[in-house]
């Protein structure tokens, strides 16, 4: 390569967001857009070995855990983790909302998920842009 070829900058693509996001919009709507956002940046990753890893690594800004998690090692695990790599912690009530979240699911004609598998833990590594919804779970989160 000679010194005059630039490299190719990846742009992720853009993502639509609603058009008026509502200041008092819940947690839970909140935290939606901002994993939407943050998987179109490329930035989740999902299950347990995948998100450990992140967490050691000093790499995840956020972890989303199922409350309906069967397996009390694994919650232990994470909750863990977290606290001693200092990384904010939320807790969503279903792992299969979760999972929709994360994108393990298929959207049919009518953009309804379909077959949506159940995600116990997601981490997020990169939030892309800053958004209203991401502001709002920021805020939740130092309110903690």
């Amino acid at each position: 390569m000679s010194g005059d070829e630039a490299a190719p900058v990846v742009v992720p693509p853009p993502v639509a967001e609603p058009a008026a996001i509502p200041e008092d919009m819940d947690l839970m709507t909140a935290l939606e857009l901002t994993l939407r956002k943050a998987r179109a940046y490329g930035g989740v990753v999902r299950g347990l070995h995948e998100c450990a890893k992140l967490i050691e690594k000093r790499v995840a800004q956020l972890v989303v855990l199922a409350e309906d998690c069967n397996q009390p090692d694994y919650v232990k695990l994470v909750k863990a983790l977290c606290a001693d790599h200092e990384v904010r912690l939320l807790t969503v009530p279903s792992a299969k909302t979760l999972g929709e979240w994360a994108g393990l699911c298929k959207i049919d004609s009518e953009g309804n998920a379909r077959k949506v598998v159940g995600c116990s833990c997601l981490v997020v590594k990169d939030f892309g842009e800053e958004t209203t919804a991401l502001s709002i779970v920021n805020k939740h989160i130092a309110s903690q």
